[in-house]
């Protein structure tokens, strides 16, 4: 990947763990001439999914929201989840810089309120009528997150690499991408391009 990202992540100013990173925010950076061919790409890749009808949003991340309110399941971006929308659409996403995302095959995983000893705890921490069980599950997202099988190696998406993930909607004609967000690495902050 042509471009010195490293250079954008070094001039942004992170706000709070995530910061929206805008195009004038790039444009204003005083770059190399690396640096300057890493921020035309990222303009390119913006303009590119605006013009065909997305909305993208540029990331400066130090990390996600942790959910460890329970010890039995997560719903956090870490765990393996798919998207779900209302709508058709799709999961655009790009890392430019930093831990890049992970994703398994469908047939490598089982959903988390499959497996029996899960599934008990769900039932008994919603201790409500049986028919609203399942609107318990989406509701807290428990039914969007999945266990991989053992012996199962992630692939990882890698950097500079515009992927377009299945997600979960009434149209939708293939099963949704199961992917999960990357520990971060120490120090380093990541540069994510999503929408």
């Amino acid at each position: 990947m042509n471009g010195d990202f490293k250079e954008i992540v070094s001039q942004l100013s992170l706000k709070e763990n995530i910061t929206v990173v805008t195009p004038q925010d790039l444009t204003a950076l005083h770059l190399t001439e690396k640096g300057n061919s890493a921020r035309e790409i990222i303009l390119n890749d913006l303009q590119l999914l605006t013009n065909a009808g997305a909305s993208p949003t540029l990331n400066l991340l130090k990390c996600y929201e942790r959910d460890d309110e329970f010890d039995f399941i997560s719903t956090d971006v870490y765990s393996f989840h798919v998207d779900r929308s209302p709508i058709a659409t799709d999961t655009f996403l790009c890392t430019y810089h930093g831990a890049a995302s992970d994703i398994i095959s469908n047939a490598q995983a089982t959903q988390k309120i499959l497996i029996p000893e899960i599934h008990a705890k769900l039932k008994k921490l919603h201790n409500g009528p049986e028919e609203e069980f399942e609107n318990f599950l989406k509701e807290n997202y428990f039914d969007l997150h999945y266990q991989a099988h053992e012996g199962t190696e992630p692939i990882n998406l890698g950097l500079g690499h515009l992927w377009r993930l299945a997600v979960d909607h009434p149209n939708q004609q293939v099963l949704p991408c199961i992917h999960r967000a990357p520990i971060e690495n120490e120090g380093e902050y990541r540069l994510l391009l999503i929408c």
